[in-house]
């Protein structure tokens, strides 16, 4: 839903940013400002601002930035809707009722009402486990030395063996059968009626990425097949678009997530310290996955099995993630199967040296394909290096695949001359491969030269928004039209606006806009550097140098944007030059 303008505004304005971010981010005062570590990217030294004034924030590191709204909605990964709410709830602003169609209505309440019996179903798994009927449960987390803290962090429960326990508890509470099955905690057939999916199994409630439980999973109590079992797809399950322990994971802030294939895998790494774990659902790992863990961090660790399955799904991993445009790496768990066994036997640092030492995936897949190769054979060694030319040809650009190529030829004792030979020949048989670009999240580099027209355009905003008391002097020779980008341009018509009523707050510009793209560039538009300048002179020249930078490019782009034959061309062109000579004689003061 779109709240309006007004709502919109209330509820930003009962929520200090300040206040808001402090309590995700340590922050320290620095003049008019607040500093801190960036929770957007790993940096050792603060370059992350919040204005009390501006009612924004920015990080000069990673160039992210926005007001409170955009700050949850990037942290806590919130629609600007729920991050809407969120604030509303906590500064006790009374939101409208939704307008929707009654369909719309229909499905919200029913997802409403599917959340609720999860929970229900969490909190009964969770009081089977504490009562003597979960003893077999208990003892089975006990044997896996999982501590009480742990069991009561991750909500683990016990189904006991009764066929429809859960069914009758959650009737008790008013859910119809319809809905039980529908929230994928029941079955129904005509011998047992209806019953329950999960019985006698230790359960382990399954969380989306906001802390709302959207399904379970279960591990049999004995030989019972099958040995693990599933929610099943529901309106609020999606088994390929969520991750077992996200909803930790997201806020680990370690630079990295490592995906694992078990629920015990991923509450050892968290018990541990190794709180940036998540699994998949019971599937393999999907794209969608992928794509989620792209907005919380740009490198996964692969920690799968080492055995022969471990192996084939980590090969499927690293491709996924390299058309998601992650960073992928892959854990050598040896002579240990998995996480979970490994912590137990080597300990915590053992696990974090493997962790630093974990595997590019360009070497871990050369490493897999050498054992296909009897390497005591000439021929079957030279195919080997034939497909290592060939894995070296998938590298479009030339200093990355020269710096592979030394590592290769010093790992495998090949030499580097006899292999830029073979990759030469490769390449000029086959071409090398050309991939398509992908995104890089993380610290923001520019991929083209910025036009230096628009730094003067970001000066002059930012010092307006600063110093509004200096419009007078700046109106006077430049308008909103002088701007030449679209979004300077829009929000310099803004500002003008408000300061000529007097009704100007650098605050309440963010409001119109929820794209978190344009968030950024706003905030940078309302946080660029100013010119250092220490005496009044210097000030007012400063001021008049980036007044007259801002008018001309202004003038070039109105001119170049006219049609040649356009019978105006010439009286602007007079106007305008006359205007930029007036401006250039012209002497700014400044009373500050």
């Amino acid at each position: 839903m779109r709240y309006s303008d007004e709502i919109i505004e209330e509820v930003r304005s009962r929520n200090d940013i300040v206040d808001v971010i402090g309590q995700y981010v340590s922050l320290k005062r620095t003049g008019a400002n607040y500093v801190g570590l960036c929770p957007f990217h790993n940096e050792k030294s603060p370059s992350f601002s919040v204005s009390p004034s501006k009612q924004m924030f920015y990080c000069f590191g990673c160039r992210v930035g926005g007001n409170v709204f955009s700050f949850l909605m990037k942290y806590d990964n919130l629609t600007f809707g729920e991050a809407v709410k969120v604030l509303a709830d906590r500064s006790g602003v009374k939101l409208p009722e939704q307008d929707e169609s009654p369909e719309a209505k229909r499905m919200r309440d029913k997802k409403a009402t599917l959340f609720e019996i999860n929970k229900e179903a969490a909190k009964y798994y969770v009081y089977q486990l504490k009562s003597p009927n979960g003893a077999k449960g208990l003892s089975y987390f006990k044997d896996r030395a999982l501590t009480d803290e742990t069991i009561a962090h991750f909500g683990l429960g016990y189904s006991n063996g009764a066929s429809s326990d859960l069914v009758k508890y959650l009737k008790s509470k008013g859910y119809s059968d319809a809905l039980i099955i529908e929230a994928g905690l029941a079955s129904h057939d005509e011998k047992y009626g209806t019953h329950d999916k999960f019985w006698n199994r230790v359960m382990f409630p399954i969380l989306d990425a906001n802390s709302k439980v959207i399904g379970f999973g279960g591990r049999v109590m004995g030989d019972g097949k099958p040995k693990y079992l599933n929610s099943p797809e529901t309106p609020i399950f999606d088994k390929s678009r969520n991750l077992f322990g996200l909803n930790y994971a997201k806020n680990a802030r370690a630079g990295y997530i490592i995906i694992c294939e078990g629920y015990m895998d991923v509450i050892a790494m968290h018990q541990a310290g190794f709180n940036m774990a998540v699994a998949s659902l019971g599937t393999a790992f999907t794209p969608q996955q992928a794509h989620l863990l792209k907005r919380y961090t740009d490198t996964v660790i692969l920690s799968y099995d080492s055995d022969g399955a471990g192996t084939s799904a980590a090969l499927r991993g690293i491709q996924i993630l390299k058309e998601a445009g992650l960073k992928g790496k892959v854990l050598n768990l040896k002579p240990y199967k998995d996480p979970d066994e490994f912590i137990k036997n080597e300990g915590r640092e053992a696990f974090e040296e493997r962790i630093k030492k974990a595997e590019n995936p360009f070497f871990f897949e050369i490493a897999v394909k050498e054992r296909e190769y009897d390497m005591s054979d000439p021929a079957a060694k030279t195919e080997f290096h034939r497909y290592i030319g060939s894995k070296l040809c998938e590298f479009t650009e030339a200093v990355e695949r020269e710096n592979y190529l030394q590592a290769v030829a010093a790992r495998y004792a090949i030499g580097a001359d006899d292999l830029h030979k073979l990759v030469a020949n490769m390449a000029a048989e086959g071409g090398i491969v050309k991939t398509s670009a992908k995104p890089k999240s993380g610290i923001h580099s520019k991929q083209n030269k910025e036009d230096p027209s628009r730094k003067p355009q970001r000066v002059l905003i930012t010092w307006l928004a600063d110093e509004p008391e200096i419009y007078p002097r700046v109106s006077k020779w430049v308008e909103p039209e002088d701007f030449t980008d679209d979004l300077y341009r829009g929000i310099a018509a803004w500002m003008w606006k408000n300061l000529d009523d007097g009704s100007f707050d650098p605050s309440k510009v963010l409001d119109h806009f929820t794209e978190e793209e344009e968030q950024r560039q706003v905030a940078e538009l309302f946080n660029t550097n100013l010119v250092q300048v220490d005496t009044k002179d210097e000030r007012e020249k400063a001021i008049h140098d980036i007044l007259y930078e801002v008018k001309k490019a202004g003038y070039e782009k109105r001119l170049k944007d006219m049609a040649s034959d356009d019978p105006e061309k010439w009286n602007y062109t007079l106007k305008g030059k006359r205007e930029l000579e007036e401006l250039f004689k012209a002497k700014i003061i400044l009373d500050k």
